[in-house]
């Protein structure tokens, strides 16, 4: 049986082919209707939405969903980033975005951002731009400078500007891949 997130690992990745899907477990549903997937929560009804008739694949999702995680996660890992507008139904759109290369994107509450934090601040000391850890503003990437919690807010600095989030606030942000810890494929010799 597929958990909660592959099936919508699954509903992405046949949304964005434009392939119908039909797939089920406890919790989700994942059908098409009427050349639109859709994603539902046997509680809560319609959660996600993609129109497979337009040509590049645009997601709707509710965030009121007890899926909205996850979502973020299946999306993050297929590029699609939240475009931060809401539609007639107060679901989020998201769009496909060009990731930079060398980096992993995600899409997490901001208390994920500041553990990740941690283990990339020691490059702030170093002269220079660190581009260890990127966030997504104003449709660009800003290198952090800086995380500092205060009074329940995460206080972002980048660059040009301040960031002020709640520790439950919704942040896109990359962290660059760290190509010493990708595992070489074993070869056998003959």
């Amino acid at each position: 049986m597929l958990s909660n997130l592959d099936l919508i690992r699954e509903f992405v990745q046949n949304s964005i082919q434009k392939k119908d899907v039909l797939l089920s477990n406890p919790v989700l549903t994942a059908q098409t209707v009427y050349k639109t997937n859709q994603l539902t929560a046997k509680s809560e009804g319609v959660i996600a939405t993609v129109q497979l008739s337009n040509t590049l694949s645009e997601f709707s999702i509710s965030p009121k969903s007890s899926q909205w995680e996850l979502i973020n996660q299946a999306l993050a890992e297929y590029s699609y980033l939240l475009k931060g507008e809401v539609d007639s139904r107060g679901f989020y759109q998201y769009q496909y975005s060009e990731i930079p290369k060398g980096y992993q994107m995600y899409c997490t509450k901001s208390v994920l951002l500041w553990r990740a934090w941690w283990k990339y601040r020691k490059y702030t000391l170093r002269p220079g731009i660190p581009l260890e850890l990127l966030i997504r503003r104003r449709d660009s990437w800003y290198p952090i400078r800086d995380l500092i919690i205060s009074d329940g807010l995460l206080y972002i600095k980048t660059l040009g500007s301040e960031i002020a989030l709640d520790s439950e606030d919704l942040v896109t942000w990359l962290s660059k891949i760290d190509v010493t810890k990708i595992k070489e494929i074993p070869t056998t010799q003959t």
